[in-house]
């Protein structure tokens, strides 16, 4: 018996937030809004959005020691996380600066803070959070030997969720254990580097799955997303809605997809019902205040 459907390991920032009118040109000024903070980052955006699903979840992270570590503590216990797997000080929190313009794009710079000082040896401490969680998710914002050592620490039965953001070349070890790789049409093509990348996501999938992976979501924005593994590829259709801001909509998806293939839905079903989290998630502003419960999603 597990303890925990989701232990996600990764990053944990405040999200500083400004709405634009348009993104500046390189040494232009331009005017936004009053600054906003959120809590944020992709591992603890993970986490909480899980946790508002109905999974338990908990979190391996590094914080600081600070009004905006405090923030983030704060935050994922309000939404159910189990904290014991957050690490304090060492470094200032992250911080995520981000500008968001009227059709709900947005641009993100990361100062990664005490993201960066999550080690290998951090992960080998925490075995027993390994053994008692039914699913692990990971994402590219924490040291990348630290991915690592995650997957190295995976329980045997235990199943293993990539969304490698920021991007970049991943060593076969961890491209074996991921189960699905979860990428967009960006992250495909920098993990794919010289591969011949074809024309259409089902290349890109195909190419990937060749490269290791027991299988591979691509998310399609507007145009839904793609599942793809040994068993074949099938699409999964987007739900459509007014974007109010898309930060944090990857996030909800990749949380929500890793929940249910844990519970043990198809691959397809899970796609089709993170599809579902990430739409309601863009109908409202800022990350972790954005993920909706599972409530929500049904009446959605």
């Amino acid at each position: 018996m597990y303890d925990y459907d989701l232990l996600v390991v990764g990053s944990a920032n405040a999200d500083l937030v400004i709405g634009v009118e348009r993104r500046p040109a390189a040494g232009e000024t331009v005017l936004g809004s009053d600054l906003a903070v959120h809590p944020g980052g992709k591992g603890a955006n993970q986490a909480v959005a899980a946790a508002r699903l109905g999974a338990r979840t908990a979190l391996l992270a590094r914080v600081g020691d600070d009004a905006h570590g405090r923030l983030l503590l704060d935050s994922l216990r309000e939404a159910g996380v189990d904290t014991v797997g957050v690490l304090v000080g060492g470094a200032p929190t992250g911080v995520a600066l981000i500008t968001v313009d009227p059709s709900g794009d947005n641009s993100i710079v990361v100062s990664p803070g005490a993201n960066g000082r999550l080690t290998p040896q951090d992960v080998a401490a925490a075995g027993c959070l390994f053994h008692s969680s039914r699913v692990v998710s990971a994402q590219l914002e924490i040291p990348l030997e630290t991915v690592v050592e995650v997957v190295r620490n995976l329980a045997p039965e235990s199943r293993f969720v990539l969304n490698p953001s920021p991007p970049r070349p991943l060593p076969s070890e961890v491209l074996a254990a991921c189960d699905p790789l979860i990428v967009n049409e960006h992250e495909a093509k920098v993990i794919l580097g010289d591969s011949a990348v074809g024309d259409t996501p089902e290349d890109w999938a195909r190419i990937l799955l060749a490269k290791g992976p027991k299988s591979v979501v691509v998310t399609l924005g507007a145009e839904g997303a793609l599942v793809a593994s040994a068993q074949g590829v099938s699409r999964v259709p987007a739900v459509t809605v007014d974007a109010v801001d898309t930060t944090g909509a990857g996030d909800s998806f990749t949380a929500a997809l890793a929940y249910r293939l844990g519970a043990g839905e198809s691959p397809a079903r899970a796609a089709s019902y993170a599809a579902r989290v990430g739409a309601v998630t863009v109908t409202k502003e800022g990350a972790q205040a954005s993920f909706p419960t599972a409530a929500e999603v049904a009446g959605s």
